[in-house]
């Protein structure tokens, strides 16, 4: 039995287009701040911008010729790039990725880490809470007891740790 074909939910070209222009935006950026600290060359050496200024002239130019490369390409807006079911996939991992790093500034990583898994466990995997919360909260103790107890490595810690004298 074949799959039904997945509807494209963006071509090739557009992706090129958007990334293209993202990092032509970060290029006009090096360019700016290279400008603004100085390009020239003093009595000592090159300024700080000088080196900074011809990496990002030449982020413009490799992201301006991706740009019109995608444009000018007929074959690229014909190609799909991503289907709708297929996105709809990775946003299923994206959007609690996204949210579960908000998390972590306003609870901590322990505990988003805590809420990321059994999140996880519970919707993706179908796991009950009884087998969720074991495993979830076990994973935080030991990566608790390796970085901050053995290897003394601090990570992001929120009101809870506090609570418990580690904040």
């Amino acid at each position: 039995m074949s799959q039904p074909e997945d509807r494209p939910a963006a071509s090739t070209r557009t992706l090129e287009l958007v990334v293209g222009g993202l990092i032509f935006l970060f290029g006009l950026a090096v360019v700016y701040d290279s400008l603004r600290i100085g390009i020239a060359w003093a009595s000592d050496g090159p300024e700080s911008g000088y080196f900074p200024f011809y990496i990002g002239m030449l982020i413009l130019v490799a992201s301006g010729t991706v740009i019109f490369r995608s444009w000018s390409s007929a074959r690229l807006a014909a190609k799909p790039f991503v289907g709708v079911e297929q996105l709809k996939l990775v946003l299923m991992l994206l959007v609690p990725s996204i949210v579960y790093v908000g998390f972590i500034e306003l609870v901590g990583i322990y505990v988003a880490s805590i809420l990321f898994i059994g999140f996880f466990m519970m919707w993706l995997g179908k796991y009950s809470l009884a087998r969720t919360l074991p495993v979830a909260v076990g994973v935080m103790v030991a990566f608790f007891l390796v970085f901050e107890i053995w290897f003394k490595v601090p990570l992001p810690k929120g009101p809870l740790e506090a609570l418990l004298g580690f904040g």
